[in-house]
C-alpha cells in the first residue's frame, strides 16, 4: 500500500471537499496518510480529521514557522496531547533557515524542547529542515531520539548520510517530479531504497504536473511512479519498499 507520510489533510485549503479528496487518495491506492498538526491551536482539528477518516494517523508538534505566536505554555500543552492521544509522532517540528522574519534562536528552543519531548516518550520526530541540516543534525546528536523522517528532504548526500546514521528515512514527494531538481532527482536515485519514504505535503509543493495548484494525497501514486523511473524499478517494488520503510522509522502507523 501507498503511505503519505506527510500530508496536512486538515489544512484549510481542504475545508470545502475534505471528503472528497480523501475519497480520491484512497481510490489511487494510498491507504495510509500521516496528518502533522503545526500549531497548538490546530490540533483539535488534526485529531478530528484523523478520526474522520480512515487510514489517517496524527502526529503533533509546533511548526518552526509558528514560533513567533506560540507561547512557551504551548510545550505543555503539547506534552500532554502525547501522553493522551498516542500520536506516530512529534511533528512537525524543525528549523527554517530560509525564512528570515523568525528569530533563530526561538526556532531552536521549540526545536530542542521538542526533542526533548519525543525522547520522554520515546517517539520518532517529523523534520522540517529548510536550509538548516547541519544545525539540526548539531541537536539530533546532543539530545538522541527514536529517529523519524526529514520531511522535503533538499540537503547533500552527506547530511543524508548523517541523518540515516541517527534512524530517520528521508521523505521525497513533489519536488522531486521536477527535471530541473536535479540534486534532489540525483538523491532519490542514489541513495539506498530503504532510507527513503515518499510524501506529498499537500495542500503545498505541488508535483510538476500541478503547474502550481493544490497538491493533494491522491497525487503520491504518479509521484510513486516518477520515482520508480528514477530508479528503474517497478511501481510494485516502490510500494513495498517506501511503506516498509515508512512503518519501521514510525511503528504505530
Amino acid at each position: 500500500m501507498l503511505i503519505d507520510t506527510h500530508c496536512h489533510l486538515d489544512a484549510a485549503e481542504f475545508d470545502a471537499d475534505r471528503d472528497r479528496v480523501h475519497a480520491a487518495a484512497l481510490a489511487a491506492g494510498v491507504a495510509r496518510i500521516v496528518v502533522p498538526a503545526v500549531a497548538v491551536d490546530g490540533f483539535e482539528k488534526t485529531k478530528t480529521a484523523v478520526e474522520r477518516y480512515p487510514g489517517c494517523v496524527a502526529a503533533y508538534g509546533i511548526h518552526p514557522m509558528v514560533v513567533m505566536s506560540a507561547r512557551e505554555s504551548d510545550l505543555g500543552i503539547l506534552r500532554d496531547w502525547l501522553a493522551r492521544e498516542r500520536p506516530v509522532a512529534v511533528g512537525e517540528i524543525g528549523l527554517d533557515l530560509f525564512v528570515s522574519d523568525i528569530d533563530p534562536a526561538r526556532q531552536e528552543f521549540f526545536f530542542v524542547e521538542q526533542l526533548k519531548l519525543a525522547r520522554e516518550f520515546d517517539l520518532p520526530v517529523l523534520l522540517h529542515v529548510r536550509r538548516a541540516v547541519d544545525p539540526i543534525l548539531k541537536q539530533l546528536r546532543r539530545i538522541s531520539v527514536r529517529g523519524g523522517i526529514a520531511h522535503a528532504f533538499n540537503g547533500s548526500r552527506q547530511q543524508a548520510d548523517e541523518l540515516i546514521k541517527l534512524g530517520f528515512a528521508l521523505g521525497f514527494g513533489g519536488a522531486m517530479t521536477f527535471s530541473g531538481s536535479t540534486r534532489i532527482r540525483d538523491l532519490a536515485k542514489s541513495l539506498p531504497l530503504e532510507s527513503i519514504v515518499l510524501e506529498t505535503d499537500a495542500p503545498d509543493i505541488p508535483p510538476a504536473w500541478l503547474n502550481g495548484g493544490r497538491n493533494s494525497p491522491a497525487e503520491l501514486a504518479r509521484i510513486a511512479d516518477v520515482f520508480a523511473d528514477l530508479r528503474g524499478i517497478s511501481r510494485a517494488e516502490v510500494i513495498l519498499a517506501t511503506a516498509a520503510n515508512a512503518r519501521r522509522v514510525l511503528p504505530r502507523i
